[in-house]
Order: structure tokens, then sequence, then C-alpha cells
């Protein structure tokens, strides 16, 4: 599997995180070291890993189980080396988001270092 891929499958576990609900799949995209950073009505929100996996975790339903459609795009990837940046955009709680992931290879896979997110406005 080429590192496009990989990168690829590591932005899928992430969309897919968020639409299960699932706190595992968050710890299996994110490096331990992980930031989650942005505003949302012009509040700075800032967490850890674990703080966004157990954010994550907490909506339930999950949009899967209400029956939503997982909305989530991969813009672009440019790779260089052991780092990567990709912007991804997705819908999540009734809002789109534009995101500006960077991912490092560390322990011989890809996994997300620091996630800065924008809101772009409602979700639709």
């Amino acid at each position: 599997m080429n590192e496009e891929q990989q990168i690829r499958d590591t932005l899928q576990t992430y969309f897919d995180s968020m639409y299960e609900s699932s706190a595992d799949k968050v710890n299996g995209a994110f490096h331990a070291s992980a930031r989650i950073t942005g505003y949302i009505e012009g509040e700075l929100h800032e967490m850890t890993r674990d703080e966004f996996a157990g954010f994550v975790a907490s909506q339930q339903p999950s949009p899967q189980a209400t029956g939503e459609t997982l909305r989530a795009e991969v813009v672009s990837i440019d790779i260089a080396g052991d780092t990567a940046i990709a912007m991804v955009r997705d819908d999540y709680l009734g809002l789109t988001f534009l995101d500006s992931i960077s991912l490092l290879r560390a322990d011989g896979r890809w996994q997300i270092y620091n996630k800065l997110f924008h809101v772009e406005g409602p979700a639709g």
C-alpha cells in the first residue's frame, strides 16, 4: 500500500470515529500527543486526544445509529517524508468543518498529530 493510501486509511478511521461515536477509533487515528484546536462561535476550543475521544464517545446515539449519512471528503494531501498535511471537510453535529490535519509516521504507521478545525457553517 502506498503512502497516500495509508494516510487516507488513517483519515477514514478519523471520519468513522465521529460517525460511530468511537473513542477506540479516535485513539487509532490520533497520536497520543495530538491536539485538536479551533473556534466554534468565536470561542477557542482545545483538546487532547483523550479529551477528544471522550467527547466523540459521548455523542449518543451516534450519527450512524440515527441513520445520518456520512459526509466526509479528503480535499488534499501533501506528503513530505515522514510528515503530511491533509485538508478534509466533514459534517458533524450539524456543522460543516474544514480541518487542517497534520500527520506523521510514528511506530510504522501514519497518525494524526494535530487537527485545526474551522467551522464553515451549518451542515447541508
